[in-house]
């Protein structure tokens, strides 16, 4: 069962958290690439479009510590209920540079996807990206409360107030010992501290995944370059 569950949305970090829960032992830390790389892992991960099916966690996530980032973030209070004893980190970060961000990831991301002609290499993304699609667009409506097409720009108004709206949902729903309200920008210490583990001596902390190495990655992978998932730089 996970010990540490992320509860942040995509774009707050969650890729430099991944890095950070592994380097501190928490690993293998479950993330959207990990759907997005492996066959398997997106078919499990499929069922759960539908809101009445009842996950078989141990399942889905068979073989992790850790989980952040969408899929597992979506269901948050979910998987805070199955592993009582796992501790919570919410990942923020400044609700305008965040909906920017995510702006560029479905610009550089999904619709380009759709859109470009891909390389041959790019088959299995495109691939377990469609098994996953439903699941994809039922967190979209759900987590961010929007209706639009899939791989359209979000409105920003209405993912705004369900950015802020989530924060304050899982504050209120966590006590104050379970659950950390992490900004990456903060480093080591505060992470460290609520986990209970050291601070990794003489190393910075690992700040992964900004919009423009995202957008410069997505750009080799359609030229047929081999790069390999997740993308280095890439939340």
């Amino acid at each position: 069962m996970l010990t540490v569950i992320g509860a942040g949305f995509p774009r707050t970090g969650t890729s430099s958290m991944k890095a950070a829960l592994e380097r501190l032992g928490f690993g293998p830390c479950h993330h959207m690439f990990d759907v997005g790389s492996d066959p398997d892992r997106a078919r499990r991960w499929a069922p759960l479009a539908a809101p009445d099916v009842v996950p078989d966690w141990d399942h889905v996530l068979e073989g992790f510590r850790s989980a952040v980032d969408w899929p597992a973030s979506f269901f948050w209070r979910e998987l805070a209920d199955a592993c009582p004893q796992a501790k919570v980190v919410l990942t923020v970060r400044d609700p305008h540079t965040w909906i920017a961000s995510m702006q560029a990831l479905i610009a550089n991301g999904p619709a380009r996807l759709q859109a470009d002609k891909l390389a041959p290499e790019m088959a299995s993304l495109v691939e377990n990206m469609n098994t996953t699609r439903p699941l994809l667009e039922r967190m979209i409506r759900e987590g961010l409360g929007s209706d639009r097409a899939f791989g359209e720009p979000l409105d920003e108004k209405d993912s705004l107030l369900a950015f802020e709206r989530h924060v304050a949902t899982v504050q209120a729903s966590l006590p104050p010992e379970r659950l950390l309200v992490f900004d990456v920008r903060e480093g080591w210490e505060p992470l460290c501290r609520f986990l209970g583990v050291d601070v990794p001596a003489g190393e910075p902390f690992p700040h992964l995944n900004d919009s423009k190495v995202m957008e410069q990655s997505i750009d080799r992978l359609l030229r047929g370059e081999n790069i390999g998932l997740p993308f280095h730089g890439v939340s």
